[in-house]
Parts: structure tokens; C-alpha cells; sequence
């Protein structure tokens, strides 16, 4: 019988090098201090770092530049057979890509509360989830919703959809 993957232990050799490449990572001044390391059968497929301010991207967050690379070595858009190390608990869009690559599991060093306190506080933002479009901070209103089901019906009629 398989064992359930909530009971099988994480391998720390993977946690101290997400760790090590996020310390690496600020010392050498490519971004914030979060790393990330993808393994699937125990071997390293892919390894991301955060690169938000070398490169001038918001979503270059390690875990997302990690899943990119680790979804061009398999060929596929999701990490099924997959684990996915982190040096810290994802923040909002991280979980949200983390859920769209759909890993076996994932394993964080610090917590976001241990990120807040240098700095890194998503706290706004996972309070702006609950909220409805009309309440958030940042101003939202829906426009042309109509018109806008046409993408939806375009993808309902296309024959050799990849479902995901």
C-alpha cells in the first residue's frame, strides 16, 4: 500500500539548499531572500530565486520562476509528480500558482509572519481575497461582461481544448 504523502517526511538536503540559494540569492543582489528548489524522485529538476527587482518583474517571485523552469525540463504545465521546497511559506500568488501547477506537496523553511517582519507583509493582500471586487482597496468594476463571455464560448466549441 502507498504511503499517504502527508505522512512521508521532507528531505532537509532539499530545505538547506532553497535556503543557502535565498541567502546567495540577497548577497549577491538579485533580489529578495527567497528560494526555491522543485524535485521529483528525489533529484533536483528546476531552482528559483526571487529576481523582482533585478529584473524589474512583480511576479518573479522565486517559487513562480522555479515552477517556469521546472514546467520547460518536463514539457508539461504541471508539476504533478513534483515537490516543491521553499525557504519561506508562499505568499498569495505563489499558493496561486503553487494550486495551478498542482505538486505533490510543498515544504517551507520561515513563515509569513517571519517575512513580515523584515518587510515582506502580504497580510493586505490576503485580506483583499475575502473581500468582494467592490470592497478592495484597489479600485475594481466590471465592464462588458457580456461581451467578455465570448472567450468562454470560443473555448466551449474548440474541439482539441488541453483541459486544465
Amino acid at each position: 500500500m502507498e504511503q499517504d504523502q502527508r505522512e512521508t517526511p521532507g528531505d532537509p538536503r532539499f530545505m538547506r539548499e532553497a535556503i543557502e540559494l535565498a541567502v546567495e540569492n540577497v548577497r549577491a543582489g538579485r533580489g529578495g531572500p527567497f528560494a526555491a528548489v522543485i524535485v521529483r524522485n528525489g533529484e533536483v529538476i528546476a531552482r528559483g530565486t526571487n529576481t523582482v527587482t533585478s529584473t524589474n518583474d512583480p511576479t518573479a517571485h522565486a517559487e513562480v520562476n522555479a515552477i517556469r523552469a521546472a514546467c520547460r525540463v518536463l514539457g508539461d504545465f504541471q508539476i504533478t509528480d513534483c515537490e516543491i521546497y521553499t525557504s519561506c511559506e508562499p505568499c498569495p500568488m505563489c499558493l496561486g500558482a503553487i494550486y495551478w501547477a498542482r505538486p505533490r506537496r510543498v515544504f517551507y523553511g520561515a513563515t509569513r509572519e517571519d517575512a513580515a517582519a523584515v518587510g515582506f507583509d502580504d497580510a493586505m493582500i490576503y485580506d483583499e481575497i475575502d473581500c468582494s471586487p467592490d470592497q478592495r482597496a484597489l479600485p475594481m468594476e466590471q465592464l462588458l461582461r457580456e461581451e467578455a463571455q465570448a472567450g468562454f464560448a470560443a473555448w466551449r466549441e474548440k474541439p482539441d481544448r488541453v483541459d486544465y
